[in-house]
């Protein structure tokens, strides 16, 4: 006879945290989102990594490429480049990110010189921007020969026709710095000397390789929690799987990746085990490695055992995940990430060896993270949040009149990433375990993750916290029904925005 779980599997949106006292000291700019992300020891002065805030972009290639690795360092998180792709294909996203410096821009808007107005204006209302390097061959990194801004051609005077080599600044006009041994600071002070909006920076042939701007100057100095490694690179994450690790491990190592994940629905196995221990075999503890996925002690600890650096929780529970539909396999993210949370605060008084946790998946609105973090997990794994955004790979298309984004899951045909869901067996699954779907389009990460930021701490300071290990001490949780689910939400109103027409009455 099976074996029974006395209480309900629940989800985050079955619960709501219970106010405590706030003092005067405890106001959003003062907390801390500081969290660990690989496994340390007891009477270590610090966690071998961390990240600034706790979140991470999940394994998917709807999701995290190089430009959201970028774009989530900037922020203080952390992306894991999917690994639904070829070994070379992979590293080099890592080696693009690691190459990355931060304020040095390649130019992705590039005109030759036998491009015409036209072409400016059409490159201009496309990617917005205004300056406009001219190389030899119009690529991003040919030989350059002049830059065009706003400031050489004036549309009411000139038919589209002219020739841009006839209206742009000339190389010899221009001042550059050479690319190897120009700091970000002093490029900046280059710009300030010679009052430019722009710099060029060159290699040994005069090739154009990247541009550093006046107006990122400011913007650098707004991104205190910047996630850079001891040589102030941007810090990236990987994604493996089970079968071909021995060839994409050392790849991605050699290509500098920070962290590595084990990319599979379900960690509870000896696939995963095996794939840890010859990371261990062939790189000790150099090199960091999560595992996953579980939702219940004996899961964590098999894993903690097998020599996981962290552990993520959570099965089905993705927007577009049907595992559970499926295969009838899972578990409701909030029991799981509880009964979790126990077994790391066991293992670690038992060991001494704190393993930290990720809850991947069920998350849905904004206050569910902090409810998985006041749940006990360290950090949060978000595919669809992070979906939504310019810096996703995915497709911007119009449905229906409304900008959405293209998103599937690793299971669906679309992604065909059956190594994901492997079970030791030859041949691919004959079913799906994910859907292709779309998310409305959100903007910009930066804009969108400041606010989830601030909604977070908002909540930790109403509990009296200013880190996450203390909220996770003094939250108090609450079950709620679902008649307080409906309380909870807008109710007994008629919502202006939802009015088609109304007539003022005198």
């Amino acid at each position: 006879m099976a074996f029974y779980y006395e209480e309900p599997s629940r989800t985050f949106n079955e619960y709501l945290l219970v106010p405590g006292h706030t003092p005067s000291a405890c106001i959003p700019s003062s907390v801390s989102l500081k969290t660990p992300l690989v496994k340390y020891r007891k009477g270590e002065e610090e966690c071998p990594l961390t990240l600034s805030i706790p979140m991470v972009s999940a394994i998917m290639a709807a999701v995290s490429d190089d430009k959201m690795a970028v774009a989530l360092a900037t922020e203080g998180g952390l992306s894991f480049i999917y690994g639904n792709q070829t070994i070379e294909q992979e590293a080099a996203m890592v080696a693009r990110v690691k190459a990355y410096k931060a304020g040095f821009v390649e130019s992705v808007a590039n005109l030759s010189p036998e491009s015409t107005l036209a072409d400016v204006l059409e490159l201009k209302e496309r990617h917005g921007f205004s300056t406009m390097p001219v190389t030899s061959d119009g690529a991003s990194r040919g030989k350059l020969l002049g830059i065009v801004t706003s400031r050489d051609y004036r549309v009411t005077r000139m038919d589209g026709t002219e020739r841009v080599v006839d209206f742009m600044t000339p190389r010899e006009k221009l001042v550059v710095a050479p690319f190897e041994t120009t700091s970000l600071k002093e490029a900046n002070d280059i710009i300030w000397d010679h009052k430019l909006n722009s710099l060029p920076l060159v290699d040994a042939n005069d090739n154009l390789v990247c541009l550093v701007f006046r107006k990122d100057y400011d913007s650098h100095k707004s991104n205190p929690d910047e996630l850079l490694d001891d040589h102030k690179r941007y810090m990236v994450g990987a994604g493996i799987n089970s079968r071909d690790f021995a060839q994409r491990v050392p790849a991605l190592v050699e290509a500098g990746a920070d962290v590595l994940c084990i990319d599979s629905s379900e960690g509870f196995s000896d696939w995963q085990r095996l794939t840890i221990e010859w990371v261990r075999e062939h790189y000790g503890n150099e090199v960091k490695i999560g595992a996953g996925n579980v939702v219940d002690e004996e899961g964590f600890r098999f894993l903690a055992e097998a020599g996981a650096d962290f552990v993520k929780i959570g099965i089905g529970g993705g927007s577009i995940c049907i595992t559970r539909e499926t295969k009838g396999i899972g578990r409701g993210q909030a029991t799981a990430t509880i009964e979790v949370a126990k077994a790391r605060d066991k293992y670690f008084k038992e060991t001494g060896i704190y393993v930290p946790i990720c809850s991947d998946g069920g998350i849905v609105y904004d206050h569910h993270i902090s409810l998985a973090l006041a749940m006990g997990a360290d950090f949060v794994m978000l595919g669809r949040y992070f979906a939504r955004f310019d810096e996703s790979p995915s497709n911007k298309v119009m449905v229906n009149g409304t900008y959405m984004k293209e998103y599937w899951g690793e299971g669906s045909a679309r992604a065909r990433n059956w190594g994901r869901y492997d079970l030791g067996g030859k041949k691919s699954l004959s079913f799906e375990e994910g859907v292709d779907s779309y998310v409305p389009y959100a903007g910009k990460l930066k804009d969108n993750i400041a606010v989830t930021l601030l909604k977070i701490k908002s909540t930790m300071c109403n509990c009296g916290a200013l880190t996450i290990p203390e909220f996770q001490q003094k939250a108090k949780l609450t079950v709620i029904s679902s008649t307080s689910i409906v309380e909870g939400g807008a109710h007994d109103v008629l919502l202006k925005d939802k009015t088609p027409y109304v007539t003022n009455v005198q």
